[in-house]
């Protein structure tokens, strides 16, 4: 059978399978059933971001989810970590967000929340997908009055804003401070420059002004240039950019020099560990994260755990257990004790904080963590070919370990997108760029 979910739910080109309508209206029947049928109805929060087909997708997941007797409550546009938030906050039976994240604007994608604001295990989204390839029992599909509907609630973004001002220290202020947001037209183009602007912060806000087809456009979290660009020109003390669903965060100090979230990491892991709020003194990381990072991080005495990519794997360690920081040098960062995904906003917060109460800029927070030399290559392809199995792909390989010394290869598909990911990190930038293009030129010939 057909696999539907990815790393980060059902994902693909908006109106073409399988980010159907068709497609959607059964997921929302799937989740409805799932998570309401015990008691024959239920709740089932439904956020989106900025794409003009996230209206399509919106609809037909209401309708999914009303035909089989539950409520769907419409928030509209809001970050992707909201929409875990509100599930919670809400006592939903599940959440489901509507976004590509920062893919562009002709895809799109649908991920869900179970009611403790968690994304559904494997075994959860192998029964939904059951569902969706099988066809509807009418029996099981309510009648008159125990139909569902569909309800619009005004107020989300204003209960996410409240909940990420709580998480600030009350004792702190960002009067004094001049910050650029990169919002990327995305779902956070309207709460970003509220929550900072409310808690007193001169805020510069860059890409809010979504139009439906330009989220992620140039701009955002995996295109920062304008935005470290304008922190200069601004003179502002930090900028902040966020990804299409928000989930994401890079950051740009003062002189317009990008701090990835390998850094960002490495600012939360020791500011918790001085106070003792780093479990186990343990920080989780992705087979991605910097060699440089772990280094850091040993010689701070705090241990370092790698996972499979995905902050979804991140929280699954962090979960069973109990590790309270994990992130991705994507952005994805998590701090389990305040939330349970990766929230942007909430991370640039928590950075934030931390200037304050050590009076130091950004640039100085970890302005002593060396980073290995890294460079990643996306291959495109039609379909997943075993490269464990291919005798020349693997020959190469090690003859490119051996060549790099100390360094890593590493080579995976891409849950989202049709592509193989090659990242190669060294001593030397000569020695990167060559490995990745001997290693890259050979799965392009081989695959």
């Amino acid at each position: 059978m057909e696999k539907l979910f990815g790393t980060d739910g059902v994902r693909g080109r908006a109106n073409r399978y399988p980010m159907t309508p068709e497609v959607a209206l059964a997921l929302g029947q799937a989740i409805a059933f799932h998570f309401a049928r015990k008691q024959g109805f239920g709740r089932i929060v439904i956020g989106k971001d900025t794409r003009r087909s996230s209206y399509m997708f919106e609809y037909a997941l209401s309708a999914g989810i009303s035909s089989m007797g539950s409520i769907a409550v419409l928030t509209g546009p809001l970050p992707t970590p909201g929409i875990a938030f509100l599930t919670t906050a809400m006592r939903a039976d599940a959440g489901v967000v509507i976004s590509a994240s920062h893919n562009g604007f002709s895809d799109n994608g649908i991920k869900f929340f179970d009611r403790d604001g968690f994304k559904l295990p494997d075994e959860i989204e192998s029964q939904m997908q059951d569902f969706v390839f099988q066809a509807v029992d009418d029996s099981i599909r309510p009648t008159g009055a125990d139909i569902g509907r569909a309800v619009r609630i005004d107020d989300a973004v204003g209960r996410y804003a409240e909940f990420l001002k709580s998480t600030f220290p009350r004792s702190l202020t960002l009067k004094g401070l001049k910050v650029v947001v990169d919002c990327a037209h995305g779902a956070a183009y309207h709460v970003a420059p509220l929550v900072l602007s409310e808690m007193d912060a001169e805020v510069v806000a860059i890409n809010h002004d979504p139009n439906g087809v330009n989220i992620n456009e140039k701009c955002g979290a995996l295109h920062p240039e304008e935005l470290c660009k304008k922190v200069k020109e601004c003179n502002a003390d930090l900028g902040i950019a966020l990804d299409g669903d928000a989930d994401r965060l890079i950051l740009c100090d003062a002189k317009g020099r990008i701090i990835n979230g390998d850094r960002v990491l490495a600012i939360l892991a020791m500011e918790r560990k001085s106070e003792s709020r780093l479990y186990k003194d343990t920080v989780v990381g992705t087979i991605m994260s910097n060699m440089g990072l772990e280094s850091y991080l040993h010689d701070q005495k705090i241990n370092f755990v790698r996972t499979a990519v995905g902050d979804r794997y991140i929280v699954e360690e962090m979960r069973n257990k109990g590790y309270t920081v994990g992130g991705e040098p994507s952005g994805h960062l998590i701090m389990m004790d305040l939330s349970t995904t990766g929230d942007g906003l909430l991370a640039a917060l928590q950075v934030l904080a931390c200037m304050i109460k050590k009076s130091l800029p950004l640039e100085d927070l970890v302005n002593d963590m060396l980073v290995f030399p890294q460079k990643i290559k996306n291959i495109s392809v039609k379909k997943q070919r075993d490269i464990q199995t291919d005798k020349v792909i693997q020959d190469e390989l090690h003859q490119i370990e051996k060549d790099l010394g100390k360094g890593r290869v590493v080579i995976r598909y891409s849950g989202t997108e049709p592509l193989l990911r090659v990242m190669v990190e060294g001593e030397s930038d000569d020695k990167v760029n060559q490995c990745i293009d001997r290693i890259s030129e050979c799965l392009q010939t081989h695959l």
